[in-house]
């Protein structure tokens, strides 16, 4: 019994850990930019970026109205070189959408 309770610990554990690697924050632009600057500024910093448009302008028209975090992906494993057996736990996707008015 008192190893089943120190599994679910453990676990409830590394589970804390990963979910507390989802709300790390991200480098948005700050300043009013161009929708396509701000895209490929996120996507230059790994972000898989969605945008959500609001109206029926073309894109030179259109402005960014909000920068908002997504789902992130961690992942936790014991096999990477130089760990020395010790879980790592890394970030393998990163989500993050772009409010567009147009």
């Amino acid at each position: 019994m008192k190893n089943f309770i120190l599994v679910i610990v453990a676990a409830g554990a590394v589970l804390l850990a990963a979910t507390g690697l989802a709300t790390t924050a991200f480098a948005a632009p700050t300043s009013e930019s161009s929708v396509d600057t701000t895209v490929n500024q996120l996507r230059s910093n790994g972000y898989r970026v969605i945008v959500n448009r609001v109206g029926t302008a073309i894109a030179d028209q259109c402005t960014v109205s909000a920068v908002r975090p997504g789902q992130t992906h961690p992942r936790t494993d014991s096999g990477i070189p130089g760990a020395g057996g010790n879980p790592v736990t890394t970030i393998s996707d990163k989500t993050v959408y772009v409010d567009v008015s147009c």
